[in-house]
């Protein structure tokens, strides 16, 4: 299993849960409540599951694509740590992963 830790954009919140290797972050976000929307439901159309990834997890992380990256850039609070929870697998040779959540979000889908 691997411990995934989500903080709130202002730190005060933080929660631990166990995920399994293979499960997508953005799914392991939504199950437990954390306030991804993923308006495009994962298909990497929109930013609206922008997270901002620890900087020592975010090292371990496969790059981002360019695709993901030209998406990223549509969305609000970006940093050099930000990705998309869609695009991150989570791997067996994890054994943690911790994001915070950005400030504010902007869904860029239809516009």
């Amino acid at each position: 299993m691997i411990r995934v830790r989500f903080i709130s954009a202002d730190g005060a919140q933080v929660r631990d849960v166990l995920a399994r290797p293979g499960e997508r972050l953005l799914d392991v976000a939504q199950a437990d409540g954390q306030p991804l929307e993923g308006t495009c439901e994962g298909q990497m159309a929109c930013s609206t599951c922008h997270v901002i990834v620890e900087a020592a997890d975010f090292a371990r992380l496969a790059r981002a694509s360019e695709e993901e990256e030209d998406m990223l850039d549509l969305a609000a609070g970006v940093t050099r740590h930000s990705r998309l929870a869609c695009q991150i697998w989570l791997d067996e040779a994890m054994e943690s992963l911790a994001v915070r959540m950005p400030g504010a979000v902007h869904n860029m889908q239809g516009r």
